[in-house]
């Protein structure tokens, strides 16, 4: 089997989660992150809907971590985005960081928005 190093642009993959926080590139975020090829830092969560919409043209595709369980999130933030040119992929916080870090690895303009579990 032949083994690659895994090399990410400026965006940071996620190392690690638990209770209430999530480890981003090696730095600890706690409650709610936002991280893209922009950064990475806290989210203000559903209402912070400023933050996402600046992702149009640095992301294809946003994944949304609903937290612990999977979860609907506000028809008007999923409009918003997609009128913006911004895919979503809403899924649990785990799945999605997963998820994130796979499409990352490949070189996929990708963002992720996470609740804490």
């Amino acid at each position: 089997m032949r083994l690659n190093e895994v090399t990410y642009s400026e965006a940071r993959p996620v190392d690690g989660y638990g209770e209430g926080f999530f480890r981003i590139g090696g730095e600890i975020f706690k409650g709610a992150a936002l991280t893209s090829v922009k950064g990475t830092g806290p989210w203000g969560g559903y209402e912070d809907q400023a933050a996402l919409l600046a992702l149009a043209g640095e992301a294809d595709v946003l994944f949304i971590g609903t937290g612990a369980e999977i979860a609907h999130i506000p028809a008007a933030l999923r409009t918003a985005l997609e009128d913006a040119g911004i895919g979503v992929e809403v899924m649990n916080s785990p799945a999605a960081c997963r998820t994130y870090n796979v499409l990352l690895s490949e070189g996929r303009r990708v963002a992720l928005a996470v609740l804490p579990v």
